[in-house]
């Protein structure tokens, strides 16, 4: 078993913030627009290097999306940033009108995603965001595990035509995953080999299916652990040949079961191999004030939940 560690813990929208200082030293047609959260999504160094092309537009989220809309007319890349609720649910029509229905190269940059926003409650935690998102016809969904991989993805998305929804989130979590990685869209990354159960997580559940995984490894039961960065296009080679293998599945979100990543497999495997699958996400709810860390537990967004639902999927093979 690859037993995997960290040395250190930091929040994945510090990684967008490093990428996106990055791509502003190497690609002149990168511009940032915020909707007065500066500080909150890491974008201060980019205002600062490139005034020129940055744009504070207020609490004006639908503006901002039909500004950004309108800045790759011109051949700009823009990077729009706010808070996932307000990128997405507060700024639909927009989204789909402006941006979405003429495949116009935007990259809604959403922080703040999930219950792990914590103390400001079920008002600006969003949970149905990736469903929205993935339903729109050629958007980009990407959801991100941690620091490196977030920068690493901020940057690719760049060179990626057409509009992306980039979601990551507000805690400090383990960085785990290979600093300047190479982040290929699409295509999902295997963390650990097993034949027992396969467990595909995305965003923050990824480190909860690694340690899910050590604890089903002294339990004598061998996981597959996928890393499903990428939920639009998803991995379906990827799924298809770990459920081959194991004959179950696992999936863990930190979002809504209805609409997100568990629902996009389900659809892979009733298409092409049907398998007994389980599901570890919220339960059809909003959210509530707490901790990241009390609201992981509580909503079972946690390496124990993975683990229950692991051994419940292999009774079910």
């Amino acid at each position: 078993m690859k037993v995997y560690d960290y040395t250190e813990k930091k929040d994945t929208r510090s990684g967008f913030g490093d990428g996106l200082t990055e791509l502003g030293k190497i690609n002149p047609n990168v511009v940032a627009l915020c909707a007065d959260l500066t500080g909150s999504l890491k974008m201060n160094e980019f205002k600062k290097n490139h005034p020129e092309r940055f744009l504070q537009v207020g609490i004006a989220e639908a503006n901002m999306m039909g500004i950004a809309a309108g800045l790759t007319i011109g051949g700009k890349i823009p990077f729009t940033g706010t808070f996932a609720n307000f990128s997405t649910g507060r700024v639909y029509d927009q989204i789909r009108q402006s941006i979405a229905y003429s495949g116009k190269n935007v990259k809604i940059c959403a922080s703040h995603a999930g219950i792990t926003l914590g103390e400001d409650g079920a008002t600006h935690q969003i949970l149905e965001d990736i469903g929205l998102m993935k339903m729109l016809p050629g958007m980009t969904v990407i959801n991100t595990c941690d620091y490196n991989q977030t920068k690493a993805a901020t940057i690719a998305i760049a060179n990626h035509k057409g509009p992306v929804y980039l979601r990551f989130g507000r805690p400090k979590v383990p960085v785990f995953t290979p600093e300047n990685q190479s982040f290929e869209i699409g295509k999902a990354v295997q963390l650990q080999e097993g034949n027992d159960v396969t467990i595909v997580a995305t965003g923050h559940l990824v480190w909860e299916a690694l340690e899910a995984a050590k604890i089903l490894h002294d339990k004598g039961i061998s996981a597959d652990v996928i890393n499903i960065h990428t939920i639009k296009p998803l991995d379906k080679e990827a799924i298809l040949k770990s459920v081959k293998k194991t004959g179950c599945i696992v999936t863990a979100e930190e979002h809504n079961y209805l609409g997100g990543l568990g629902e996009s497999v389900s659809r892979v495997l009733v298409l092409k191999n049907p398998s007994p699958q389980e599901f570890v996400a919220t339960n059809d709810t909003f959210g509530e004030s707490g901790t990241p860390a009390q609201l992981m537990e509580k909503y079972g967004l946690c390496a124990g939940s993975i683990v229950e639902k692991s051994e419940k999927v292999i009774k079910r093979k």
